[in-house]
């Protein structure tokens, strides 16, 4: 049973990103549930997902405390849903600063000092600027498959299989741009 919750703001592909992780549950021949919660994503806002893996998922919701992986496309967002994770879960988290809206009108500040929090409160905490090696691979938009990469590389997934999944997945016209993301994230993660 693997429980992976992903975090991040309108726009940064996290629904993709748990379509691909569903397709690799249903191409390993596990059982998949997702569940998504959409705030005001289509202004920028908090997008969670919560993608369940195993022989027989039952309910696609993972409970506070629950998540073996938390997957953050942002750094507040990272913040945002940390009281999901195990104990000894992962989180996988895209150094990044997208300003919520409060922030950008000006009626609070973004915090200081998050990433040394996060570091200093979890022992398993990696951070990795995806959107740079998305640039590398061509498009700042495969920033969500440079993450499917280093999620790969933390759990050991099949690799091949993951590929498989993201080519399913992908319009034709982005699969080699995407697949030359992932690779990236996957050989930068250790």
């Amino acid at each position: 049973m693997m429980n992976i919750l992903i975090a991040g703001v309108g726009g940064q592909g996290t629904l993709l990103t748990s379509k691909v992780l569903g397709k690799y549950a249903l191409l390993s021949g596990m059982d998949c549930k997702l569940s998504e919660v959409h705030g005001m994503s289509q202004r920028g806002g908090s997008v969670t997902t919560h993608v369940r893996i195993g022989e027989k998922i039952h309910s696609p919701v993972i409970w506070e405390g629950g998540a073996d992986m938390i997957i953050a496309f942002e750094t507040l967002e990272a913040i945002r849903v940390k009281h999901y994770l195990k104990e000894d879960g992962v989180l996988l988290v895209n150094d990044a600063r997208i300003l919520p809206m409060p922030c950008i009108t000006g009626a609070v500040t973004y915090p200081e000092g998050l990433k040394e929090r996060i570091l200093k409160e979890y022992n398993r905490a990696y951070f990795v600027n995806a959107k740079e090696m998305a640039q590398q691979a061509g498009n700042e938009k495969a920033t969500n498959v440079v993450m499917l990469g280093c999620l790969c590389r933390l759990f050991d997934f099949d690799k091949a299989l993951m590929e498989e999944a993201i080519t399913a997945c992908v319009p034709e016209r982005f699969k080699e741009l995407n697949i030359k993301a992932f690779n990236i994230g996957y050989e930068k993660v250790k």
